[in-house]
């Protein structure tokens, strides 16, 4: 080798290693972003198999499969209004293998429950909102009432004679009745179920007058005529029943009541990471494939930033809180 080869090779080895030196050092959270992902992910429903949380789970599934390059595995776990599977969640490692989706329910919870084993605030963070499902109300079909403004006239005139049904205390079909209760000073009886099916059969044998659900549950026996749709909690109609109107467009200003899904994820997970996976969430949720699919569930496509999503659910958070106060609502 020469001199001049030599000497060359030296100032080539001064110059990478200066520019190496100049280089940021690239912290553990940045090379794990670099390499995501680099194992299945867990996508945890608090809730059953079905339902509609898992449905919007599984609605996203196989796109992130194809756009991530890994697997994205489902995982289950019911249990005390989704408080088990959100606190695996906030527990889980923050390194971008695990999210949950949430309903309604988890804006409720914080007010419901106040000693919750995760903090909201602390140990969760917003990936995208999903989809907003409206809820529908019904009534049966010989209900001396055929609308909203009679439903209220009449609770107004009877008060206590008409009984309301939900999923259970503190769900998004409870809240929102509570909240119709406060917007139009009416006094309604509450009846708990063990989810909306027992719901549904009691509305169906005339037990019960009233029933506020997701649009999934409602729209079939409503278009057969075994029930009377008289509602839609939501600022516009729905695609799927298009001829049932809004509270709002019966005189109700400004009553929305609506469950919704959003995904999450623990809170540390590297902000690319949440970024990449809401704008993946954001692409197939607006697609038309899966626009179509929602529509045909009653659910409005929305797909939003992290940060949108944490507003939106701080928004109904508070909103939750006051009714859930105001009316004396309580898990039990």
């Amino acid at each position: 080798m020469s001199n001049s080869l030599s000497r060359r090779s030296v100032i080539q080895l001064a110059a990478s290693g200066l520019a190496a030196a100049a280089l940021p050092s690239i912290s553990p959270s940045m090379a794990q972003s670099s390499a995501w992902p680099n194992r299945p992910i867990r996508l945890i429903v608090p809730y059953t198999a079905g339902g509609f949380t898992d449905q919007m789970a599984r609605l996203v599934q196989a796109g992130l499969q194809s756009r991530l390059g890994q697997t994205v595995v489902i995982e289950n776990t019911p249990g005390a209004n989704g408080i088990i599977g959100v606190n695996a969640v906030a527990k889980a490692a923050p390194d971008g293998h695990t999210f949950g989706v949430v309903i309604a329910a988890h804006a409720a919870n914080t007010t419901l429950y106040p000693k919750l084993p995760y903090n909201p605030e602390k140990d969760l963070v917003g990936v995208s909102l999903m989809g907003i499902s409206p809820l529908l109300a019904a009534v049966p079909i010989d209900a001396p009432f055929k609308n909203a403004t009679e439903l209220v006239a009449y609770a107004r005139a009877h008060p206590g004679k008409v009984s309301f049904g939900s999923s259970g205390n503190g769900s998004a079909a409870h809240l929102t009745t509570e909240l119709l209760k406060a917007i139009t000073k009416t006094y309604m009886v509450h009846i708990p179920y063990r989810g909306s099916a027992p719901a549904l059969t009691d509305l169906l044998g005339g037990h019960i007058q009233l029933l506020f659900d997701a649009p999934t549950n409602l729209i079939q026996p409503g278009k057969t005529g075994r029930i009377r749709l008289i509602g839609v909690s939501s600022d516009r109609r729905l695609p799927a029943s298009p001829d049932v109107p809004t509270f709002i467009e019966q005189g109700l200003k400004d009553f929305t009541g609506s469950t919704w899904a959003s995904m999450i994820c623990p809170s540390g997970t590297p902000r690319d990471i949440v970024q990449r996976m809401s704008d993946e969430v954001s692409r197939i949720i607006r697609s038309d494939a899966a626009r179509t699919r929602l529509d045909a569930m009653g659910t409005f496509a929305e797909g939003s930033t992290p940060q949108a999503c944490d507003a939106f659910i701080a928004s109904e958070t508070a909103k939750w809180a006051e009714v859930i106060k105001s009316a004396g609502v309580t898990a039990s």
